[in-house]
């Protein structure tokens, strides 16, 4: 399946510092405030790993012939330890919905990080999803891990070292692996930004957790199909 093109921001840098809202009276979850944050991961599924579970529940993402890989699950205001979400009730306009959808692997998706994750960014709509693009399109997926034809038995070593080398701007722990089934598959990958898109290193609670999801000595990628 051809990738759909999406719109790129030449001025990005502009475009989130005009989409920097202040959101007065806005609804918070929990006294949470928009743009309170430490760092920004992206979270990148294993469609694989994910239709094997859940394919029955979305047919859009897990359709035959599809051939997905790695998918962006979303981009996500982090804490040190924990994260903030529904930070208020601004809505996605239908315009930026129909936008950005070629971004996500289901339709249904794009809607849901807004309103769980995009609304603690402290950006507008359009620059949230701008940033959201910017970050997934400038990753560089290593050739073995695309789409493997056959399950890839890996460890987190060798993901990590592969994708910093695809990477050279991320640091040595930019990119976690998170797995299922007991940490035998590898569910998703999740990569760390300071909020101005640049690489750091992740938080020591999400190193901590990767490592004890994914705690057996080796993991399986599975095939793209």
């Amino acid at each position: 399946m051809p990738t759909a093109r999406l719109p790129l921001f030449s001025a990005l840098s502009a475009v989130l510092l005009a989409g920097v809202l202040a959101l007065p009276g806005a609804a918070q979850a929990r006294g949470e405030q928009p743009g309170v944050f430490d760092y920004y991961t992206l979270s990148l599924s294993w469609s694989p790993d994910y239709c094997a579970t859940r394919g029955k529940d979305d047919e859009e993402q897990c359709a035959a012939g599809r051939q997905l890989g790695f998918v962006l699950h979303g981009l996500w205001p982090q804490f040190l330890d924990g994260y903030p979400e529904s930070c208020s009730r601004m809505q996605l306009p239908e315009k930026l919905k129909a936008e950005y959808a070629p971004l996500y692997p289901s339709p249904r998706l794009i809607a849901h990080e807004w309103r769980k994750h995009g609304t603690c960014s402290g950006l507008t709509p359009g620059a949230y999803l701008a940033l959201s693009a910017k970050l997934k399109q400038g990753l560089a997926i290593p050739a073995p891990y695309q789409k493997p034809a056959q399950p890839l038995r890996t460890t987190a070593a060798e993901l990590q070292q592969a994708f910093r080398a695809a990477n050279p701007k991320l640091k040595d722990a930019s990119l976690l692996p998170f797995c299922s089934g007991s940490g035998r598959f590898l569910r998703e990958v999740r990569v760390c930004y300071r909020k101005d898109g640049v690489p750091q290193n992740c938080g020591a609670a999400d190193i901590k957790r990767s490592q004890k999801s994914c705690g057996q000595p080796s993991f399986l990628l599975q095939s793209v199909r």
